[in-house]
């Protein structure tokens, strides 16, 4: 495994690349180790070099859920019953401090994701 700094946006799409091919990788493998280091280098670089801001709560959560194949039932036991599930994916109800302690916990969306709305 040979890793390079990321300089530019080549090099960056250079590491995306790389990325689609080891991504699937089991823990514990070399490929796995690789993709950790350059998830790691990609973040730094877009840090530095292009403003996302926070992501917006209920985009957070539907990513997640997208990542985990979770259903909004899976929510429940982070937001409650269907129903509140449903108003907060639906933006018409925003989370409680409670309900992003879980997420937080439970499913381990970053706290900068779930309280941008507040800002």
């Amino acid at each position: 495994m040979t890793i390079k700094p990321i300089r530019d946006d080549e090099d960056l799409k250079r590491v995306f690349r790389r990325l689609e091919r080891i991504f699937q990788a089991k823990d514990g493998t070399p490929q796995a180790d690789e993709r950790d280091v350059l998830v790691t280098l990609v973040e730094a670089y877009e840090n530095k070099h292009y403003d996302f801001g926070p992501a917006d709560p209920v985009e957070a959560i539907k990513f997640r859920m997208e990542q985990e194949g979770l259903t909004p039932r899976d929510l429940e036991a982070f937001i409650g019953p269907s129903g509140r599930v449903s108003e907060v994916l639906n933006r018409k109800r925003p989370l409680s401090l409670r309900m992003i302690k879980r997420l937080h916990e439970g499913l381990k969306i970053p706290y900068e994701s779930l309280l941008a709305e507040a800002t």
